[in-house]
């Protein structure tokens, strides 16, 4: 099942809430901050849609003057999981971040969540350091980091 790409607009504020809600359990983006970040130059909010409604966002982060970008969230809606959307996600969020100029990636991840942990080490991120009672929950994740001059085949 075949998506596009795309960022993110103002009228997908009700999808973004909605996938974030069937996602995460705690840690969640609010409605008010999705449109914040839309409004913001320091981001980078993409979008997966199927037939224009999107079924999965990846949001980067950039610190001005930095020189690696942060993966914030990477989230698919629970009825287009095992389609590669978190993989077309990953690349366009790594894209974004290279086209304006960083030369890393950085992200979190809980360290339960095996699913996203086979993504990021299969695209060639490396575990970087264990950081204990990370999320509101107190559970304790993991920091990946990819350099972006590295190119992954899988």
């Amino acid at each position: 099942m075949s998506a596009d790409i795309r960022p993110a607009r103002i009228t997908d504020l009700d999808a973004l809430s909605s996938i974030e809600n069937a996602v995460f359990e705690t840690d969640r983006l609010s409605r008010r901050s999705f449109r914040r970040l839309l409004k913001s130059g320091t981001v980078s909010l993409i979008v997966a849609t199927r037939q224009d409604a999107p079924a999965g966002y990846a949001l980067v982060l950039y610190r001005k003057g930095g020189r690696t970008a942060r993966l914030y969230s990477l989230a698919i809606a629970p009825a287009y999981r095992s389609f590669g959307y978190g993989r077309l996600l990953l690349d366009a969020a790594e894209k974004a971040a290279s086209a304006r100029g960083y030369r890393a990636l950085r992200l979190e991840v809980r360290e339960d969540n095996g699913r996203a942990i086979e993504l990021y080490d299969r695209a060639g991120y490396r575990r970087r350091e264990r950081v204990p009672d990370y999320y509101q929950d107190g559970a304790a994740a993991l920091r990946f980091e990819k350099s972006l001059g590295e190119q992954s085949d899988t």
